[in-house]
């Protein structure tokens, strides 16, 4: 698909349409939606920018290329003035102070903030069912999950009612929904975009990332989020990434792929199948490519739910009704603060905080945690090892199709291995985009860190290849 971003952009340019029609049109189709997306429509702020717009169009002034153009949010950003629930009971009537850096770049660029998207409690899950606004169904099959956590920014996309979304990726969180609903999703190298004003999850592998209809819109909303923010001191400066060098991918020679992730037991029959036939397309236009030896996915998956639930127990300590939030009262403080957390936050918000609580205990850290921590560095250096062998990694982005609404929630274990192939690459803190090409649920394509780049410019020869 064509960029959206530059069509309507041009629309716009030619008055074919104003901003505010194209805004109301959206805000209508979100209202309308039967698939659980919405959390809170932004309609006043959005009005009032597209009024704004339609002022400097009529006025014979340039616009930016995100001018006008409408995007979702997912409910774990910060937006001055704006609920931000992160789908909980606990935050349900919190309202922002300040605005991420991330959105606020995009403000400034003009693009128009139309929803607070549904998603999984602070990002806890994998089928955005847990949530206190009900399941998000899939684009395609509203009988199957949206995928999670960030499900409502990934139908959304799907179904036209945002030209693209942030999501929030800690453990492939916009990949797999990207996957689920067929559309393309970004986490890029850990650092690239701030995550300042971004609800934490775990600290280590959150990232922000844009889930667009085009590898084109894509690029776009990477530039403008990426760079260095001094309230996040894990960012850095980055090179921004031009429309022409993502047409050349002569310096794409050599791809792997994990056979381990292949030869799994878990993974469905036609996904495999798919995912080798795509091999072999790829092959055919002269690529070589190599069959890579890694970690056993439940090893990833281990080592992941590890280190994310031992950071999550961390970062939600402070969400005790006592600063923001539903506060409950009881017969003392100590009380208070039990009951708060007991009734508002959500069973697997819960249960990701018990389990990480015992994994940081006097008893348990150096047995359980310094042990994952140990595992991490490790499969940060095969990473290494890899990229010196090959350019790009391909996998598949799930080993299951989408399950149904409500299984996932019957078997959190289950739902925990759905993530087997993403985790891997948020534990290495690279750059993977899921492209909806190849098998049902999608491809992922990796690089090494920093090497954003490339990613796109693979994703870009994928889309003409298969």
């Amino acid at each position: 698909m064509k960029s959206q971003i530059k069509q309507l952009h041009q629309q716009l340019v030619n008055k074919d349409i104003s901003c505010t029609a194209l805004i109301q049109e959206r805000l209508n189709a979100l209202k309308a939606n039967t698939n659980n997306t919405v959390n809170s429509l932004l309609d006043t702020l959005a009005l009032d920018l597209a009024a704004k717009v339609d002022a400097k169009i009529a006025n014979g002034d340039t616009i930016g290329l995100l001018e006008g153009i409408p995007f979702g949010i997912k409910d774990v950003y910060m937006v001055q003035g704006t609920y931000t629930t992160a789908s909980s009971d606990l935050l349900k009537k919190y309202k922002s102070a300040y605005t991420a850096t991330a959105i606020q770049k995009l403000l400034d660029a003009g693009a128009i903030p139309l929803v607070k998207e549904n998603c999984d409690s602070f990002g806890h899950g994998s089928s955005s069912e847990n949530t206190i606004f009900g399941a998000v169904k899939n684009a395609n099959n509203p009988n199957l999950v949206g995928g999670g956590s960030s499900g409502g920014s990934a139908v959304n996309v799907a179904k036209d009612y945002t030209v693209f979304s942030i999501g929030g990726d800690t453990g492939g969180s916009v990949r797999q929904p990207a996957g689920y609903n067929n559309v393309y999703g970004l986490k890029p190298t850990y650092g690239r975009i701030s995550r300042f004003g971004l609800m934490a999850y775990a600290s280590s592998t959150d990232c922000v990332g844009p889930i667009a209809k085009s590898v084109e819109d894509i690029r776009i909303v990477l530039n403008v989020m990426s760079g260095k923010d001094g309230k996040d001191q894990t960012t850095y400066a980055s090179t921004e990434i031009s429309e022409e060098s993502l047409s050349n991918s002569k310096d794409i020679k050599t791809v792997g792929y994990f056979k381990n992730f292949i030869e799994s037991e878990a993974i469905d029959p036609k996904i495999k199948a798919d995912f080798l036939a795509t091999i072999e397309k790829i092959k055919a236009k002269g690529i070589e490519v190599k069959e890579l030896d890694f970690f056993k996915s439940d090893i990833l998956v281990s080592t992941y739910y590890t280190l994310a639930m031992a950071e999550t127990a961390s970062n939600l300590s402070r969400l005790d009704g006592s600063n923001y939030g539903n506060r409950i009262d009881d017969k003392n403080l100590k009380e208070s603060y039990a009951v708060t957390r007991s009734e508002n936050f959500s069973e697997e918000t819960k249960r990701r905080i018990v389990g990480g609580n015992q994994v940081l205990s006097q008893g348990f850290s150096d047995e359980i945690y310094l042990k994952g921590l140990a595992l991490r560095d490790s499969i940060s250096e095969n990473f290494e090892n890899d990229f010196k062998e090959v350019d790009i990694i391909l996998s598949p982005v799930t080993p299951g199709t989408p399950p149904k609404i409500g299984d996932s929630l019957k078997d959190p274990h289950a739902m925990y291995l759905s993530d087997a192939y993403t985790v891997g690459f948020s534990l290495g803190q690279l750059p993977t985009l899921t492209a909806p090409q190849g098998t049902e649920t999608g491809v992922q394509i990796t690089a090494a860190r920093n090497n954003d780049e490339l990613v796109l410019k693979f994703a870009n020869f994928l889309k003409d290849t298969i």
